[in-house]
Parts: structure tokens; sequence; C-alpha cells
């Protein structure tokens, strides 16, 4: 079982940044991607972005692409995620999840952190 951690979250006005960590206690060779879910009050998870751990290729959702950066940190177990330019409609608990393969799906992901909440005010 990976433990993951999350922290960073914090209230931001519209604009600014934050960076988000994840610390997960252990690797496995099963799980090769890492990933950002969020969700926000009444809504369903949804997927932000995945970094593939072996060769670190990342992809991101379309609302969060041009502003959101995911990279690794390989030698420290750790991943991050850099948010910039936020929006209103970035408020929601920000997940951080391990998994087989490279899914868009919170179904494909078997490890979770608690989560962080990231505020953005207008």
């Amino acid at each position: 079982q990976v433990q993951l951690v999350e922290s960073g979250g914090g209230l931001v006005q519209a604009g600014g940044s934050l960076r988000l960590s994840c610390a997960f206690s252990q690797r496995t060779g099963s799980r090769n991607v890492m990933a950002w879910f969020r969700q926000a009050p009444g809504k369903e998870r949804e997927f932000v972005s995945h970094v593939n751990w072996e060769w670190g290729g990342t992809y991101y959702a379309d609302s969060v692409k041009g502003r959101f950066a995911i990279s690794r940190d390989v030698a420290k177990n750790m991943i991050y995620l850099q948010m910039n330019n936020l929006k209103p409609e970035d408020t929601a608990v920000y997940y951080c999840a391990a998994g087989r393969i490279e899914a868009l799906t919170s179904t494909e992901y078997d490890n979770w952190g608690q989560g962080t909440q990231v505020t953005v005010s207008s």
C-alpha cells in the first residue's frame, strides 16, 4: 500500500500561484502513474494532470493547460503541482493519486491522499 500526503494548499487571490506537494511512503513497480485530481463542493472528482513516473511524460486537463505544471522528484518520492494564474473556478480539494495506467478517471487510481484545500478568491 502506498501512502500519499498532500500539502501546500491555501487561500490565494485570483491570478496568484500555489505549489502543491505530494509525498509518498514507498514506490512500487506496479504504480507507474502519479496524478492530481480535484473536487469542488457538489461536484464530481475531476482529473487535473498526471505524470508517468518512469519517463516523465505529462498530460493535463484542458481547463488547466498552460497554467498548471506537474513534476516529479524521483530521489525524494515527491510530485508537485505548480498552479499559476489561479481562477475562482480552481477552488477545490486537490488530491494526489497513484495508479498503474495513464488514465483520466479516478476509478483507475487505487491509492489516494487525504486532500488539500485550495481556495481562490475573486
